[in-house]
């Protein structure tokens, strides 16, 4: 078991921080900070782990299964009563803004690399359109941000990991070559129902009856808390596994069975949601190690003047234009908007859906899209993550 030092070395890391954590939850520095400069302090030393880079065995399940319970996890913390009282920002962002996103990144990495494949280009567009709100924790955590900026950005970054991976999907399968020699209706056909339509009636079945069973059980004192909370995880994987099984996709399945999880006492989803995190923390903080371990030393050489650019532009012109947009008339004061607007960063949801591209395509041919991502996210997780603080100051003022 080549793989054990790493997570013995793991294990260490998360106890070492642990008795730092309460510190630097309202500072500058934080965890995916401390991992991923600790993953690329250890990418200097000559480990064979190391060698297969993103090819490594342990790579594929441990990027299925981290990304399943993160899907799950966001479906299950999404308030659906208090998300329709006050749908009105979720829903621009998501119906106006997220699209809008998709297409400018695509647009502008269209001229700017005029040496790769439009579709990669498109398809690393896609994979950065997500936001991941942890990457600001004192922005969605603090009192200082009102309450509803504070929701908005959260349900925002919850709900577009979702919404964002079909389009992820159907260009892996052009990618790929999966979907056969141009758009075959009979195929498209047949890819839309497994992929779409399996998965989220699959997931959603497994996620409404599983959660009903736990709170029947629950109610009739018949379940421990343990195995409470233990259930998120088995009901996340049984989603993805069912949907799997039947040729559906199983990440849409695991996210709409958090989505329609089948229990509404208070008490159940709050230990099923605090273990879920728990468990999906551990496995985001993993991931990010590996980020500096394998990835930023893979992408480092690639990095030029262009990649740069767009890693810049990515998170902020094409991120915050569109949520400029979409926001407009929407009684937001132009601090606020922009503050939205930056407050997206890119995390473990671009991370894992490059992952998943290049296990499934491999890297040769698309290392400069590894690469732009790769920077990209690196260049959030230190800009969003140190700016969170300071900048959430500007509503202390205000209010």
């Amino acid at each position: 078991m080549h793989e054990q030092p790493i997570i013995v070395f793991m294990a260490l890391l998360i106890l070492g921080y642990g008795f730092f954590s309460k510190k630097a939850e309202n500072s500058i520095i934080t965890a995916p900070m401390v991992f991923l400069v600790i993953g690329l302090l250890v990418s200097f030393f000559d480990l064979e782990l190391l060698e297969e880079g993103p090819k490594a065995g342990f790579v594929k399940p441990l990027m299925e299964f981290t990304l399943l319970l993160v899907l799950f996890i966001d479906g299950s913390t999404i308030d659906l009563k208090s998300l329709t009282k006050d749908k009105g920002l979720p829903i621009r962002l998501l119906g106006i803004g997220l699209p809008l996103t998709m297409v400018l990144g695509a647009l502008i990495a269209i001229p700017l690399f005029p040496d790769v494949k439009p579709l990669i280009l498109i398809l690393m567009a896609f994979i950065l359109s997500p936001t991941d709100a942890a990457l600001g924790q004192a922005v969605v955590t603090g009192e200082q941000v009102p309450r509803r900026i504070r929701q908005t950005i959260n349900v925002e970054s919850g709900l577009n990991d979702g919404i964002g991976l079909p389009p992820i999907l159907v260009c892996i399968a052009l990618l790929s070559g999966s979907a056969g020699e141009g758009f075959d209706s009979n195929y498209w056909m047949g890819f839309v129902a497994k992929q779409f339509i399996y998965g989220p009636l699959i997931g959603g079945l497994i996620g409404w009856l599983g959660g009903k069973l736990v709170e029947m059980a629950f109610k009739k004192g018949m379940i421990t808390t343990v195995y409470q909370m233990l259930a998120s995880v088995a009901i996340a994987v049984l989603a993805f596994s069912g949907a799997e099984f039947f040729g559906g996709n199983g990440f849409i399945a695991a996210y709409v069975a958090g989505m329609l999880l089948g229990t509404k006492t208070e008490l159940l989803r709050e230990r099923m949601k605090e273990f879920g995190e728990a468990g999906s923390q551990i496995m985001i903080l993993f991931i990010f190690l590996l980020v500096g371990m394998i990835l930023v030393p893979l992408s480092y050489k690639l990095w030029d003047w262009r990649a740069l650019v767009y890693a810049i532009l990515s998170l902020t012109v094409i991120r915050m234009v569109p949520v400029a947009i979409s926001l407009i008339r929407s009684g937001l004061d132009q601090k606020t908007i922009w503050f939205i607007g930056w407050f997206g960063p890119r995390g473990i949801a671009s991370v894992l859906y490059m992952l998943m591209a290049i296990i499934q395509l491999g890297v040769e041919g698309y290392e400069q899209m590894v690469s732009i991502i790769t920077l990209t996210v690196l260049l959030s997780i230190f800009l969003h993550g140190i700016s969170a603080v300071p900048l959430s100051g500007i509503f202390k003022r205000k209010y």
